[in-house]
């Protein structure tokens, strides 16, 4: 997703060469999500209309030009009045004592780091804990090398983590996690 307040916006940019390419309509959600600039939204408009093409918004899909131009100059003033809000509370907040931006959460995300990683480790564990039994039961059946244990996996559909194919080095990491667990 692109910012509206940007102009420069490769994915719209996209989206207006296929609808050039295969003479389609430009369908966007919302009006407003388009370009909160004026001048930007009506170029838009004119250079679609130059083309051949036009546009629709699903939130106002009978919308004219006079109707995009008044929503256009609306919702421009709108990404004004947010930005002076925005401006507005920042300085309350800096003038109450409160500090500003990243550092103040750089604990929160070590912290966030961590719990993310000891739940990854937690899923691989359980993960090799289910396919022990699995892998047990290939040895049993002569499967000894890493190579043949992959192929056994593969070949009773069991995905890998990634949902992908066994590799040799994949199931070596499931032994070695499985074998150390009591």
């Amino acid at each position: 997703m692109e910012n509206g307040n940007h102009d420069v916006r490769l994915k719209l940019t996209e989206a207006v060469f296929l609808c050039r390419l295969h003479g389609a309509t430009l369908v966007i959600a919302k009006l407003g999500r388009l370009s909160r600039d004026a001048h930007f939204l009506l170029g838009l408009q004119k250079a679609l209309e130059k083309s051949g093409l036009r546009f629709v918004a699903a939130d106002m899909p009978r919308a004219t030009e006079m109707t995009i131009g008044l929503m256009a100059a609306s919702a421009q003033a709108e990404r004004k009045l947010i930005s002076d809000r925005t401006k507005a509370a920042l300085a309350a907040a800096k003038a109450r004592g409160t500090k500003l931006g990243t550092p103040a959460n750089l604990t929160n995300h070590d912290l966030g780091r961590a719990l993310g990683r000891a739940t990854r480790v937690k899923r691989a564990t359980t993960r090799a804990a289910d396919l022990k039994p699995v892998i047990e039961d290939l040895r049993a059946s002569g499967a000894l090398s890493l190579r043949a244990l992959a192929h056994g996996l593969n070949s009773r559909g069991i995905p890998a983590a990634g949902g992908g194919t066994w590799s040799a080095v994949q199931v070596k990491r499931v032994i070695e996690r499985a074998e150390g667990q009591p």
